[in-house]
């Protein structure tokens, strides 16, 4: 039986891509960067409850004029309201639904971005008496 004769330039260019396909499997994956001019962003999904329905403790009229003297003003570059509702499990067990509106405001992240987010979560609770305004 006759030995393969493999050119040394063969078995050098095989030996440095199997050397670099290793490499890939061990390096850990790169974090993703924002393109050149754009800057890192958050969002924020604010659940507000207590409104909108024939009984409810917010009217429409009421929830239109926070968003145009709340939101608007700490959010001018723009914001999206949602229809939603909640549920929870109250007093004898017993579910308890309520109509609910979810805002989303997405906003470069800076150090104010918190604050503002914040303010409008308890300018909320403060106009129409809720313990709470859920933000995630």
């Amino acid at each position: 039986m006759r030995a393969l004769a493999v050119p040394l330039a063969i078995v050098g260019a095989v030996a440095t891509a199997l050397t670099a396909l290793a490499g890939c499997q061990t390096a850990p994956p790169a974090a993703p960067a924002c393109p050149v001019g754009q800057i890192s962003q958050q969002t924020a999904q604010l659940y507000l409850a207590g409104a909108f329905g024939p009984s409810s403790k917010v009217s429409k009229a009421q929830f239109r004029k926070y968003v145009d003297e709340e939101l608007t003003p700490r959010f001018p570059d723009g914001l999206t309201v949602l229809d939603g509702g909640r549920q929870w499990r109250g007093e004898e067990n017993k579910a308890i639904r309520e109509a609910a509106k979810v805002v989303l405001i997405v906003l470069p992240k800076s150090h104010g971005a918190q604050s503002r987010i914040d303010a409008a979560r308890n300018a909320y609770k403060a106009r129409f008496h809720q313990d709470a305004v859920v933000e995630v």
